[in-house]
């Protein structure tokens, strides 16, 4: 089951705020290797499956007001579908990603042409790192995951980068392979920026620093966790998540939250989920 800190009184008033995200649709999606404890290429998938899912979550943030943007899959890339760790936008420059698989390599260079010729200034990254699976913004500051993906020294390329603070955050469950997995961003925005997240996924320093940033967070259990419940994508109000997190959607509609709960469970195979298929794009 879910826990949260306790709700309060009287909730507060949630306010939407639009996005612009980049996608890709899963035209080659299909398990032919496995780099994550998700992926068996023995089991089979189903790409028309994929793109009805896919699509439903294209329409569905498309119906929440927002814009969304697309960059076409490559043959021989079944996973350039999850856009989230094509690189990491703010402020209108794109810092690419360098994927750790020699599998997925090949990704960061077409998400970075997507970046230049969609107007992004492109810092092309030195250090390894998986964009936005790794990297998350939460008001002011940019929560980075390390421990199996994305390199400490990305972390300091990423501050020089963008001015920001950035803080590093241990996983230490390999199930949990991403940060987007571990901990989702709820309040994206202002003084009041709020995150849920699964304890067990980090190291005792990381937990530590966690509960002092972010003592109202809401703490997703293991259960909601392993659907890649965490793996959503919040606006202010409405959160867009794994239709089988059935506890974490409670703590979110205890909270004031709206979530919108789909199945993306054919695209579950390839280690990947809402957050994981979406890119936020900050101009």
């Amino acid at each position: 089951m879910t826990t949260t800190a306790s709700a309060p009184a009287t909730l507060p008033e949630r306010v939407a705020l639009t996005r612009t995200y980049l996608m890709c649709r899963p035209d080659h999606y299909t398990v032919s290797y496995s780099i994550n404890p998700w992926m068996r290429p023995e089991d089979p998938t189903d790409t028309s499956v994929a793109l009805d899912q896919w699509q439903t979550l294209h329409d569905a943030y498309v119906g929440l007001g927002n814009a969304v943007e697309l960059i076409d899959g490559l043959p021989g890339l079944p996973d350039m579908v999850y856009s989230a760790n094509g690189g990491f936008t703010l402020d209108g420059v794109a810092y690419t990603a360098r994927f750790t698989h020699p599998e997925r390599q090949p990704e960061g260079p077409a998400y970075g042409e997507w970046f230049r010729t969609n107007g992004f200034r492109v810092h092309e990254a030195r250090e390894v790192n998986e964009g936005e699976g790794d990297f998350l913004l939460v008001g002011d500051v940019i929560l980075a995951g390390t421990g199996f993906r994305t390199s400490e020294a990305s972390h300091r390329e990423l501050a020089q980068v963008t001015g920001r603070e950035v803080v590093t955050l241990r996983l230490v469950d390999p199930r949990f392979y991403h940060l987007d997995t571990a901990l989702a961003v709820l309040d994206p925005e202002g003084r009041d920026a709020n995150i849920a997240w699964l304890p067990l996924a980090f190291d005792e320093a990381s937990r530590a620093e966690l509960r002092r940033r972010y003592p109202d967070a809401v703490e997703v259990s293991e259960e909601d966790a392993r659907w890649l419940g965490l793996n959503s994508i919040s606006n202010g109000r409405d959160v867009v998540i794994a239709s089988r997190a059935t506890g974490f959607e409670a703590s979110l509609r205890e909270r004031g939250y709206a979530p919108v709960g789909l199945d993306l469970s054919e695209l579950l195979l390839g280690g990947g989920g809402v957050k994981c298929c979406t890119l936020e794009l900050r101009r």
